[in-house]
């Protein structure tokens, strides 16, 4: 496995993305970069093992969001600051209502963030994520009710009464309005 040159080229094509997704999970540039060298730390004790047909880059998003649940869950609850990553100015961050949902969502347990980000950043299924974290598609609906729930409560809409928040994709079929929907 040593100098496998398929790792190399897979941790340069795809180690920005895996740090962005990191950030997304854990809040904060320092966490992010934990949870990206662990995880593939241990794709590359795994990476002899992969079959073809699974994808490394699967593999190793699984991990972290099972790391971040898990490892961080040890950890004091703190308050996350968001730091900047390298090369972020503060003109290009999110303003207003969309600055309040990204702090909102920085203050969510470890759990329900890792669900929605499963969900909208990732746009996996309710399945998909119960893999993922380990956990029953019904705890993935319910966590994900309630970190809605906070979000909305976070973020009022212009009328004054609680926001709905939508997916971004409208591939996803999920609707957040207090429905029922039996994700794919």
């Amino acid at each position: 496995m040593d100098g496998d040159p398929r790792y190399a080229d897979f941790v340069a094509e795809r180690g920005d993305a895996l740090l962005r997704y990191g950030y997304v999970l854990a809040g904060n540039q320092h966490d992010a970069a934990d949870l990206v060298q662990e995880a593939l730390l241990r794709l590359r004790a795994a990476w002899p093992r992969l079959r073809a047909k699974e994808s490394p880059e699967s593999y190793v998003r699984t991990t972290m969001a099972r790391l971040h649940l898990s490892t961080w869950r040890l950890r004091r609850r703190e308050l996350s600051t968001w730091d900047l990553p390298d090369g972020v100015h503060q003109d290009t961050l999110p303003r207003g209502d969309e600055r309040t949902l990204w702090l909102a969502l920085a203050g969510l347990p470890r759990k329900q963030r890792a669900v929605l980000v499963l969900r909208y950043y990732e746009q996996l299924t309710d399945a998909e994520i119960a893999v993922v974290l380990g956990i029953s598609r019904g705890t993935v609906r319910s966590q994900a009710s309630r970190a809605l729930d906070k979000l909305r409560a976070a973020v009022p809409a212009e009328d004054g009464r609680s926001a709905q928040v939508r997916p971004r994709s409208p591939l996803d079929g999920a609707r957040l309005e207090g429905t029922y929907d039996d994700r794919r």
